[in-house]
């Protein structure tokens, strides 16, 4: 079976379509965003386009494009649309996929649509990217309570910032579950630099373990 990973994380802006540029170049991989707020500025799959290698052929086209950068539900409301659920499936391919969600878990896709509630349909395994900073203890361990509650598989923990152990280890011995590795802050984000992180900071063959 083709191995999937969803990439969420514990909030907005904390470096997982980065993390998801990565990870699908180092996989050879396919990349799909279920939803884009946002069209003015470089989008999330252009992105991973630029910084991961990931060539074009392999970005799966977005099920919704929505103009204004906001929560989904609410850019999808100033287009005039509604997100049906139903659009929104997990393509087949025959390389890994990785698939990246919108800022946190609780992120609406509508009134009654949450992100959370479409990976428990899934049931992808979910790669939770979690800052290091202050702060981050308590809002990983609710996400990863969020993950659990709806029954959705926990693939790791993938921490991006400096180095901080003691919050480290705190979450995966609490959250009971298992770091990934950490992606270090990169002070110019190149496409080689990143390559060159994920080699260092990384275990590819980790990510073969699964297959969903």
């Amino acid at each position: 079976m083709t191995r999937r990973f969803v990439v969420s994380g514990t909030d907005t802006g904390i470096g997982k379509t980065v993390f998801a540029a990565a990870l699908a170049g180092a996989l050879e991989g396919y990349y799909w965003k279920p939803v884009q707020s946002g069209l003015e500025d470089e989008t999330d799959s252009e992105t991973v386009v630029r910084l991961g290698g990931v060539p074009r052929r392999r970005i799966l086209p977005e099920a919704y494009r929505l103009a204004t950068p906001a929560s989904p539900h609410l850019s999808a409301r100033l287009d005039g649309v509604a997100i049906d659920p139903e659009r929104l499936v997990p393509p087949m391919t025959d390389r890994p996929l990785v698939i990246e969600g919108a800022g946190g878990l609780l992120v609406p896709l509508a009134d009654d649509l949450v992100f959370a509630d479409m990976f428990a349909r899934w049931q992808v395994p979910v790669i939770l990217c979690a800052r290091t900073s202050l702060g981050t203890i308590n809002h990983t361990l609710l996400s990863l309570e969020a993950l659990k509650h709806r029954n959705i598989p926990v693939f790791g923990v993938v921490f991006v910032g400096d180095e901080n152990q003691e919050t480290q280890r705190i979450i995966v011995k609490m959250g009971r579950v298992r770091s990934l590795g950490r992606l270090p802050w990169l002070q110019a984000i190149t496409a080689d630099g990143l390559r060159q992180a994920f080699r260092g900071n990384f275990d590819l063959a980790s990510f073969a373990e699964v297959s969903a």
